[in-house]
C-alpha cells in the first residue's frame, strides 16, 4: 500500500512532472507514463480526486469492487479511499484517455467550497457507481475541465484559486445533477436494483432467526446488493420516495400486519419474533407508520 500525503509525491510516482500549484492539479491521463504491473498497487491519497477516463487494459479495483474503465466514466474519491490498479494483459498495449484533478483539502481553505464539498454524496460511492456520461453530458464536463485546465496552467496570482475553485464547484453541481438523471434513466438497472432489495427484505422479515439475528440495517441491505449504502439510498428515494431504512421499515410493518392479523401471538411475542429487543421500539414505530397501535390494528381488522 502506497500512501501520497501530497499531490507533489503522487506526480514524481507517475513519473510526472511537478504540479503548476503544490495543493492542486490537472493530468491529461494520457501523458501518464505506465508504472503499473500485474500485480495490484494499492494506493491511498490524503487529496481529492475527480476524474473523467477510458483506459483499456489496465484493472482498477476500488475497496473490494473491481471495475472496467473500457466506457466513459466520471468518478469521485474522496481522501482516505483506498483503489488499486494493474494491467490486466502485460502482452497487451495500455490505452488511456482523459482527464484527472487532484485537489488538496489545503487548496479550499478559506472558499465557500470547503464547507459544501462534503455535501456530494458521490465522495462515498464506489467506482462501479460511477457517472455514465452521455455524449452531451461528457462535452459538458470536458469544457469545464478545460477551463480548470487552462487557469491551472496560467501565471498564478491572487485571481487564480477562487476561478479554479468556483469551476470545480461547478463541475460538482453538474455532476449531481447528472446523477439524477442516471438514476432515472437507468430504468433497467435501476429498477432491477429495486426488485432485489424487495426479494432480499422479504426473504429476511421470512426466516426464523430475527429474534437471534435482528433488524437489518441499510449497511447490510447495500452490502447485499454490492452497493454503497448513499448510492443505494439515493436511487432507491428517486424511485420510489422512500430511502433504503424506509423500505426496511415497510416490509417490517408488512410482515408485523401479518403476523397481527393471522396468529394469535401477543405483542411481545410479535415484536421479539421480529428482531426487537424492546415492546416499547416496535409499538413506536408501528404506529408512526400506521396511525394505529399494535392492538388498535388488531381490534380494527378483527
Amino acid at each position: 500500500m502506497r500512501r501520497f500525503t501530497t499531490i507533489s509525491e503522487f506526480h514524481d510516482f507517475v513519473q510526472l512532472p511537478k504540479p503548476q500549484h503544490p495543493l492542486f492539479s490537472v493530468v491529461d491521463v494520457g501523458t501518464v507514463p505506465h508504472r503499473y504491473g500485474a500485480e495490484p498497487t494499492g494506493m491511498v491519497f490524503d487529496f481529492y480526486s475527480i476524474s473523467v477516463k477510458r483506459m483499456r487494459n489496465v484493472s482498477v479495483k476500488y475497496g473490494q469492487q473491481p471495475f472496467d474503465f473500457n466506457e466513459g466514466i466520471m468518478s469521485f474519491m474522496a481522501p482516505q479511499q483506498v483503489f488499486s490498479m494493474a494491467v490486466a494483459d502485460q502482452a497487451a498495449e495500455v490505452e488511456k484517455s482523459g482527464w484527472v484533478i487532484y485537489i488538496h483539502p489545503d487548496f479550499l481553505w478559506n472558499t465557500p467550497l470547503a464547507k459544501t464539498i462534503q455535501q456530494y454524496d458521490f465522495w462515498d460511492y464506489s467506482l462501479n457507481e460511477g457517472l455514465f456520461l452521455s455524449a452531451k453530458e461528457e462535452a459538458t464536463v470536458t469544457a469545464i475541465i478545460g477551463a480548470i485546465e487552462q487557469e491551472y496552467q496560467s501565471t498564478i496570482d491572487r485571481f487564480s484559486k477562487q476561478i479554479i475553485v468556483s469551476h470545480v464547484a461547478n463541475l460538482l453541481h453538474y455532476a449531481d445533477r447528472f446523477y439524477q438523471r442516471q438514476f432515472i434513466t437507468r430504468e433497467k438497472t435501476n429498477h432491477q436494483v429495486l426488485e432485489q432489495v424487495e426479494a432480499l427484505l422479504h426473504a429476511y422479515f421470512n426466516r426464523n432467526d430475527l429474534a437471534e439475528s435482528g433488524l437489518p440495517s441499510v449497511q447490510y441491505v447495500a452490502e447485499q446488493l454490492h452497493l454503497s449504502p448513499k448510492y443505494l439510498g439515493n436511487l432507491l428515494r428517486t424511485l420510489t420516495g422512500q430511502n433504503t431504512q424506509q423500505h426496511i421499515h415497510a416490509q417490517l410493518i408488512a410482515k408485523a400486519k401479518e403476523k397481527l392479523s393471522t396468529t394469535n401471538l401477543t405483542v411481545s411475542e410479535i415484536a421479539y419474533a421480529l428482531g426487537f429487543e424492546h415492546l416499547p421500539s416496535f409499538s413506536k414505530l408501528f404506529k408512526t407508520k400506521t396511525k394505529l397501535s399494535p392492538l388498535e390494528f388488531r381490534a380494527s381488522f378483527n
